[in-house]
């Protein structure tokens, strides 16, 4: 059993000090499962109702994500600012008077996704996304493959778009304006699925951007981008603020 401090406060906002300190210090990182309320009570000596309130108001603050039936983990970092533009890849690639052509190879709906993605869009149960894989080319040359789940709440018609004469990017705009983007880069291998689609071999490297995006309160898609390192570049200018 772990002692708590015996300062003054509510056992609550112990409970609560407890678990943002595991959270702070990485022994608890994004999107893992904490241990049940059943199991804090044991570990804590507290009673249900004080971990139940403590665990209530750190996912109404953000820090926690709780899944009906499934458990409660750490929430994923809210975005701080977006370092890359959104842009068109059509657009891009016109701009460089070049031709472009979109090859969808998925466009579904997924009824029962994967944890990670509940996860991911913030969801409270399982609840269906949109999915799609898109292969982009420059004059004939593959130099993108996007891979993008889509909360249909939001999109609902998303699946039965035609991403060959329009653009995932053209659509999402119509359907669902964003208002918050997080973006991560990672230098990396190429597996085997983006080197067949991207006309490299496995193991070249390649750029992938995991990209979310936001349309209020809400998480309207999960992206990953994956570009070949020797076709494609990233870059942004943009105005530091102040505090910068």
């Amino acid at each position: 059993m772990i002692r708590l401090p015996e300062t003054a406060g509510p056992l609550y906002e112990k409970v609560k000090d407890y678990v943002l300190g595991n959270i702070g210090s990485g022994k608890w990182p994004k999107d893992r499962r904490l241990p049940s309320e059943n199991e804090l009570v044991s570990t804590l000596g507290v009673s249900r109702m004080t971990v139940h309130r403590a665990l209530r108001e750190l996912t109404s603050e953000g820090h926690l994500l709780r899944i009906q039936g499934v458990g409660t983990f750490v929430a994923p970092p809210k975005p701080q600012s977006a370092l890359i533009e959104i842009r068109n890849i059509a657009g891009e690639i016109a701009a460089r008077g070049a031709r472009h052509r979109a090859e969808v190879v998925v466009l579904e709906k997924i009824r029962n996704p994967a944890l990670d993605l509940i996860v991911a869009f913030e969801f409270t149960r399982r609840r269906p996304v949109a999915h799609s894989i898109i292969v982009h080319f420059e004059d004939e040359v593959p130099v993108q493959l996007e891979e993008r789940f889509v909360n249909p709440a939001l999109a609902p018609d998303y699946h039965r778009q035609n991403f060959v004469t329009t653009t995932t990017y053209d659509y999402l705009q119509r359907a669902t304006p964003l208002t918050e983007v997080e973006h991560v880069i990672s230098a990396v291998a190429a597996e085997e699925m983006a080197a067949r689609h991207l006309m490299i071999q496995p193991g070249d490297p390649c750029l992938l951007l995991h990209r979310r995006t936001w349309s209020g309160a809400a998480v309207a898609t999960v992206n990953k981008l994956t570009y070949v390192g020797s076709r494609y570049s990233l870059g942004s200018r943009y105005a530091p603020s102040p505090a910068a």
